[in-house]
């Protein structure tokens, strides 16, 4: 009853043995160091694989993800290629020696510190050591706004997007008045700006920092 919850590719194994599994049971346990968890049926193909290896990466999933998303949640690795019938691409990593989806927004490496077993699933607590981030989302201030990803959302057996406008930012109840016609001030002059910029000719391509023609932006933790 915990709804909505993300709808998140890990992907585990190595070159000769990787795997794909879609998890809605993940989170963040702790701030520094950065921990996470999964819980993994231990019936599923990918429980053994992270379990031998102890590492494991989570994927972040958005709207255009949501079908092969839902098809790694439903077949096995056993005896289907996720990688391979999908069609998305398997990176490497700098910390851990699993694979990461190229496709995916943000890619979290995790090396597992504990594994807490239970009735019906394993929680694998771990250390987030390394993250990476689609280049197109960080904004001119550096600032990463996945609110323009259509994040994926799982809600009761369906698949949500996440673009609508966001409702208040963290402490909005408490704002004064003036400070809040600041910031939506600033808001619309900012939003302003940028619909200006897209529409500038110059070259007859849109403006763009220098560095974005890169895929990804490796941060540290």
């Amino acid at each position: 009853m915990m709804s909505p919850v993300p709808a998140a590719l890990v992907s585990c194994g190595t070159e000769d043995e990787k795997n794909l599994i879609t998890v809605a049971w993940t989170g963040i346990i702790n701030s520094q160091p950065p921990m996470t968890y999964i819980s993994v049926r231990k019936s599923r193909f990918s429980h053994h694989i992270i379990e031998k290896t102890g590492e494991f990466v989570i994927n972040l999933t958005t709207e255009d993800l949501a079908r092969v998303t839902d098809c790694c949640g439903v077949k096995s690795g056993r005896d289907f290629d996720k990688f391979k019938e999908t069609g998305l691409t398997a990176g490497s990593c700098e910390e851990v020696g699993c694979p990461l989806v190229e496709e995916a927004p943000v890619n979290l490496e995790c090396v597992v510190k504990e594994i807490k077993e239970f009735p019906s699933h394993d929680m694998f607590i771990a250390e987030i050591v390394k993250v990476h981030v689609s280049e197109n989302l960080f904004d001119e201030d550096g600032r990463i706004r996945l609110d323009g990803a259509g994040m994926l959302a799982y809600c009761h057996g369906e698949y949500f997007g996440l673009k609508k406008h966001p409702i208040g930012k963290f402490g909005f109840s408490v704002m004064k008045p003036k400070t809040r016609k600041r910031l939506e001030k600033q808001r619309r002059e900012k939003a302003a700006a940028g619909r200006h910029r897209k529409t500038r000719r110059g070259d007859g391509r849109e403006n763009r920092s220098p560095e974005k023609s890169r895929k990804k932006s490796k941060t540290e933790r």
